[in-house]
């Protein structure tokens, strides 16, 4: 698809994006606006703390309360708005919370999903339909990195969410043709994440605050890191395809192949914010508990056959990430 059908594929096409005040969702609406879309929101909680909001782009969209897991309220949305591509972002993400509370988690990620799935599959004007699962599906595997066509080994409660996603949405295409794909997205970073648990995030506010980052475990624990406007590229790049009948029912890696440990992290963003007398303050043995060790994927298959390659380095991303935390510190860190 060139430059200029891709510009005409997003102009005035209606899209549903549900979580649509979270972090990447926010990046994702913000692009689509840039190319024409017409983009329906939907979220159960309104938070002032989304990009979404801070960067004013909320006023140029249709904001629904409601939740996934209503599935009435899904059917209405989808016909209603003559959804033609939906993103569905929304889900428990937080690994720490779904661990506390995982009947929670299994309600909001797999009804949830299923309730999409399920509105979407009676809609008539659905094109394509993505569906976020996560690179914590593939569970510890011996071999690395993660390739597509391994078995999906995910076991703890948020792991567990994504692979029963990846199940459902399968199920769906091969028993009704319906047009979905399916993301395994590395860790995603940049601006406008305020999970402060997480460790792109966390740091750049400890260091902007004058303090040590704390890291939770010894910073041994290996993770793939990617940009989050390389990861809305690679939502809207899956989109394309599946809507066009390239990729239907598959399931694509989006990573930046940029693996590092998390001390390494650390050290960088104290490093690109130039600020002296900070260090890592580690203050845990081996890795967190119910965590998985070393995460490693392979974009081989999203390079060959979406055309999608990661465009920032790790050092330029995470540079952008400090100076958009930097910029609004006083109102938010």
């Amino acid at each position: 698809m060139s430059s200029s059908e891709k510009k005409n594929f997003w102009k005035d096409k209606n899209v549903l994006v549900t979580g649509c005040l979270g972090f990447v969702s926010s990046w994702l609406i913000i692009e689509l606006l840039k190319r024409g879309a017409n983009v329906i929101g939907l979220t159960d909680d309104c938070t002032p703390y989304s990009v979404l909001r801070i960067e004013g782009y909320d006023r140029n969209i249709s904001i629904i309360q409601g939740s996934i897991t209503d599935y009435l309220t899904m059917e209405r949305v989808f016909n209603q708005y003559e959804i033609q591509v939906c993103f569905h972002l929304a889900a428990q993400t937080i690994e720490g919370i779904c661990r506390r509370s995982p009947l929670t988690a299994f309600e909001t990620n797999i009804k949830g999903t299923w309730n999409v799935l399920e509105a979407s599959r009676v809609c008539r004007t659905l094109e394509a339909i993505i569906i976020a699962s996560s690179d914590k599906a593939y569970g510890e595997q011996k071999n690395l990195p993660y390739h597509e066509e391994q078995e999906l080994l995910g076991r703890y409660p948020y792991d567990a969410t994504k692979v029963c996603d990846e199940v459902i949405a399968q199920s769906y295409f091969h028993t009704f043709g319906l047009p979905v794909g399916i993301t395994r997205c590395a860790n995603i970073y940049g601006g406008g994440d305020f999970h402060w648990s997480r460790i792109v995030p966390g740091t750049i506010r400890s260091v902007l605050r004058n303090e040590n980052p704390v890291i939770r475990s010894d910073g041994t624990p290996v993770r793939d890191y990617l940009y989050v406007e390389d990861a809305v590229n690679g939502y809207i790049t899956l989109a394309e395809a599946v809507a066009t009948g390239r990729a239907k029912g598959e399931s694509f890696n989006f990573s930046a192949e940029h693996h590092r440990s998390v001390l390494d992290i650390v050290k960088l963003i104290i490093s690109i914010s130039g600020k002296k007398g900070l260090s890592p303050d580690i203050q845990g043995k081996g890795k967190p508990y119910q965590e998985i060790d070393r995460q490693i994927l392979s974009a081989r298959k999203a390079k060959s056959r979406l055309n999608w390659e990661a465009v920032y380095s790790l050092k330029e991303g995470l540079k952008k990430t400090f100076l958009w935390y930097k910029k609004y510190m006083g109102r938010y860190l």
